[in-house]
């Protein structure tokens, strides 16, 4: 269980193919904290550290993750916002995130307004995951609240500091990036099926 709050960034060291897997290195200034079998969010996606070496630390994507989440556009060099798990009995500064990515969106534009910047990202609507004005959303990783929501869009409204401390600072139009609705919203999306 994650919160959405971005820890640090993390940086590609190398992407390895076995089969349909994928071994990915990351580089990281909390790598001497972790431990293998513990669970990391690397841009929302919840993946299991395998191998530590000084610091960098190495996790395995199966072809399943690769395929629902924006893994297969990583490249060495490309900053990932990272998060350990929360610890039981901590404030809960986000939302409840499970780093379980539900699709990926892309970015369509990006607007500097009076100290915020605005990002709209699209997403194919046919899989039933909904955004609610003022609910919550993740995006890399990232716990935000939607404004300007539509059937198949919506915005967020990011600070300075969140754009400087997470891979925000890297997006531009065109870039993909992970889904995870909020997991009350899918609950009761599912629920109105039914």
């Amino acid at each position: 269980m994650f919160t959405g709050i971005i820890e640090t960034l993390g940086v590609v060291k190398s992407i390895e193919l076995e089969k349909s897997n994928k071994h990915i290195t990351i580089q990281s200034k909390i790598t001497s904290e972790l431990k293998v079998d513990q669970s990391i969010a690397h841009n929302g996606i919840c993946l299991t550290v395998v191998k530590i070496k000084d610091n960098s630390y190495t996790v395995t994507a199966i072809d399943e993750t690769i395929q629902k989440t924006n893994l297969g556009f990583w490249e060495v060099n490309n900053s990932i916002n990272l998060e350990r798990a929360m610890k039981l009995g901590s404030r809960l500064d986000g939302h409840i995130v499970q780093g379980h990515v539900d699709q990926v969106a892309t970015c369509t534009k990006i607007e500097s307004q009076d100290g915020s910047t605005f990002f709209t990202f699209e997403y194919d609507n046919s899989k039933s995951n909904i955004t609610i004005e003022k609910g919550s959303i993740t995006i890399n990783g990232v716990s935000l609240t939607v404004v300007n929501s539509n059937k198949n869009s919506f915005s967020v409204a990011i600070i300075p500091y969140t754009i400087e401390h997470t891979n925000f600072k890297e997006f531009k139009v065109g870039t993909v990036v992970n889904l995870e609705f909020d997991v009350i919203g899918k609950y009761v999306a599912r629920l109105m099926e039914h």
